[in-house]
């Protein structure tokens, strides 16, 4: 069982890093609110690595659980849960909403950030190699 669980977050960790690289290709031919979307993957597949035995059927309950457990105890940094929240955010507007357009510029910093928290993620699960739930 526990090698199974090893399987799926380094499956999870994969899909991050490949999220990444989808929204970098996204953003390269001009589709933004489409590479919103995958940075927001890719930060979610990370999260959902390192919680993995917590159990959320929405998209909303991981991003409390990532709070609780991982933000509010110093496991990152803060400026984490802030990015996580953000890319929730836009990715909901990105996604659903009518009209909603991002500038390049405002987006282009996002990138960065999402790489170190993917980074931070991985060194945390490789580190802990135990479930925070």
């Amino acid at each position: 069982m526990k090698e199974e669980i090893n399987q799926l977050i380094r499956y999870r960790m994969e899909r991050a890093k490949e999220a990444i690289a989808e929204a970098e290709l996204l953003f390269s031919e001009g589709y933004i609110r489409t590479s919103i979307n995958r940075l927001y993957y890719a930060c979610f597949y990370a999260v959902s690595a390192l919680l993995m035995g917590c159990s959320s059927a929405k998209h909303s309950g991981i991003r409390s659980l990532f709070h609780q457990k991982i933000v509010k105890n110093g496991l990152v940094n803060t400026s984490a849960g802030t990015l996580y929240n953000r890319l929730f955010d836009a990715r909901q507007k990105a996604d659903y909403a009518d009209l909603i357009n991002f500038e390049a510029d405002i987006v282009s910093p996002w990138f960065d950030d999402v790489k170190a928290l993917v980074k931070q993620i991985e060194t945390l699960v490789i580190k802990e190699n135990s479930s925070f739930c």
